[in-house]
């Protein structure tokens, strides 16, 4: 795998000098073009530079779980204050957000830098023969991958792309519209993406020999995602319109293919799938990032888009404080004395001015492995996260995320200031592709059959307390969860398990980035967000002007310098 990660270096070197064509009409003396590149180091070299591009992305420009998790009721902005990264803070409460709002053109741009990197590449496999080049079907399925990765990526945060595949020359792009007027709904596009995933599925491998490159059952992963997607259509104003069974079942399909091939499990403890010595090792992970920090450059391959998370706390860490756990999403991880979830009435519970009652109750272990607590441990060390490490409590309070960051002796943290590190970054993970199975099964009236389904993630939870201990080896809260029993501790109908599911979606995946779309998703997102809203606003001031407007905010507005650059070929999203 080093080999793979060093060629990123001299691939984006190529890269970056052929590049330059699509804003010259010459061709400088000594670059090499499209046309000239037979040789298979030089087609690997442009397919190595394909893979780098989204995780190098420095904080502003990524599409790093945080941002869409700020947006959804699991986390606050956090930082300085609400003015810092102001555009984060807008994103959060919505009712800010413009058409010009910051943070959001450069994500736009980065995508299409991309997707540019991968159709310089299939263009250039398509120029060789397989004879020449005997992986061409399976370079062209990772790249297409690719392709259909980061466009799945822009599809949930804007809605309405273009789509650019490798036959759009320089003069069709700026002709090539997000919303086309024959468009009636948003189900075209997705099957485009859908499409390039399923061409991945059909010419992958099941396994890679290098770690990092895209996989078969990573494809399957992602086109069961937009088939889940496509389950739920959505009109002009974002609102479903209907459940599409017809879809669940062909997602049923994958999902099972994935399951039933024997090739992923759960992790027997929750905490190997965020910890840097099981990078590439959870028997939990599909398909994830890769990071390095020592591939033979100064730096390293660094998690740049996590550079803002970590603590602001002395003598660890030195920046930033940002994604802070919600109280909202703290309570939710509480349970009663039958171990399953409050669901009704779990966000009456107060934390500020409470702390050591508050801690009296009983959660859910995941809650540990979560969000960083003051008087709980670090990240499965002997050190005790403590108040200090809150960079603005009285903004954002004292609760930290945990998943991305890592140990304070870690081998792979990288002090620039802000806090880098090189913790690989699992984009899908087994437990996700559980919890489909069992949204499609409750989904299509088969409930009793996700019962099992939805206690293999909680049996697991229950099995990962060993490295939540204090130094002194108690616990500094009580951690209880339960299986769900239909007949004794729920009546397990299609309305219970529903509500389950969503429940447990949340606490297996929170601040991974999923809870946002799968509010849109579900068409749900209005309802759980003003919810939330109310009652944090009683909690803190900044909340009140917070509001999520129906037909709106489910999605983010085309940055106005698209709309600027496209001179009227994009059409704008509702509301802005």
């Amino acid at each position: 795998m080093k080999t793979f990660k060093n060629c990123i270096i001299s691939a984006l070197l190529i890269f970056s000098i052929t590049a330059c064509q699509d804003m010259l009409d010459v061709n400088p003396k000594g670059v090499l073009t499209e046309d000239q590149l037979q040789d298979p180091e030089q087609l690997d070299g442009f397919v190595t530079a394909a893979y780098a591009f989204m995780p190098r992305s420095h904080a502003f420009e990524t599409y790093n779980p945080f941002i869409a998790s700020l947006r959804s009721d699991d986390a606050y902005k956090g930082g300085g204050g609400l003015n810092d990264q102001t555009p984060w803070y807008q994103m959060e409460v919505f009712s800010l957000v413009n058409a010009s709002i910051g943070n959001n053109d450069n994500a736009w741009y980065r995508a299409y830098q991309g997707i540019s990197r991968v159709n310089t590449a299939i263009r250039a496999i398509e120029n060789v023969s397989e004879e020449d080049y005997p992986v061409k079907q399976e370079r062209l399925a990772e790249m297409r991958f690719l392709r259909g990765w980061i466009h799945f990526k822009m599809k949930r945060r804007w809605k309405w792309i273009p789509y650019i595949d490798e036959t759009a020359t320089v003069d069709d792009i700026p002709l090539i519209s997000n919303h086309p007027d024959d468009m009636q709904n948003d189900l075209p596009l997705w099957q485009k993406i859908l499409d390039d995933f399923k061409f991945a599925a059909e010419h992958l491998p099941p396994e890679q020999d290098e770690v990092g490159r895209a996989n078969q059952y990573a494809a399957k992963a992602y086109a069961a995602q937009v088939l889940l997607w496509m389950a739920y259509p959505q009109d002009n104003t974002h609102q479903v319109t209907g459940i599409d069974t017809e879809k669940l079942s062909e997602a049923l399909v994958l999902v099972n293919d994935i399951i039933d091939s024997g090739a992923f499990s759960l992790a027997s403890d929750f905490a190997q799938n965020f910890m840097l010595e099981y990078d590439n090792a959870s028997p939990e992970s599909l398909w994830e990032l890769q990071f390095t920090i020592d591939d033979g450059t100064p730096r390293g391959n660094l998690n740049e888009g996590n550079g803002l998370t970590a603590p602001w706390w002395n003598p660890y860490f030195s920046c930033c404080d940002f994604h802070k756990a919600s109280y909202n999403l703290v309570n939710a991880f509480q349970v009663g004395d039958d171990g399953l979830p409050l669901f009704d009435g779990f966000n009456e519970s107060e934390l500020k001015g409470n702390y050591d009652e508050y801690f009296s109750r009983s959660f859910d272990p995941r809650l540990g492995h979560t969000v960083a607590i003051p008087d709980f441990p670090w990240k499965y060390q002997e050190i005790v996260f403590d108040s200090t490490g809150s960079r603005d409590p009285g903004i954002y309070g004292y609760m930290n995320s945990l998943k991305e960051n890592v140990r304070t002796d870690s081998p792979g943290l990288w002090d620039e200031f802000w806090m880098f590190n090189s913790k690989n970054q699992i984009e899908v993970r087994y437990a996700e592709v559980l919890l489909w199975k069992a949204e499609i099964l409750i989904r299509l009236g088969r409930q009793d059959e996700a019962l099992p389904v939805i206690n293999q993630l909680r049996e697991r939870a229950a099995n990962s307390t060993e490295k939540l201990k204090l130094p002194d080896g108690t616990f500094p809260a009580e951690y209880k969860v339960e299986p769900y029993v239909n007949g004794v501790n729920i009546n397990w109908n299609a309305e219970t398990a529903w509500k389950a599911l969503v429940w447990e979606n949340r606490l297996e995946m929170a601040m991974e980035g999923r809870r946002f779309y799968d509010l849109v998703r579900w068409g749900i997102a209005a309802e759980v967000m003003n919810a939330y809203f109310e009652k944090e606003s009683q909690r803190y001031p900044w909340m009140e002007v917070a509001y999520f407007t129906k037909g709106r905010d489910e999605y983010l507005p085309i940055p106005q310098a698209q709309m600027n650059w496209s001179k009227g070929v994009y059409k704008q999203n509702p509301g802005y």
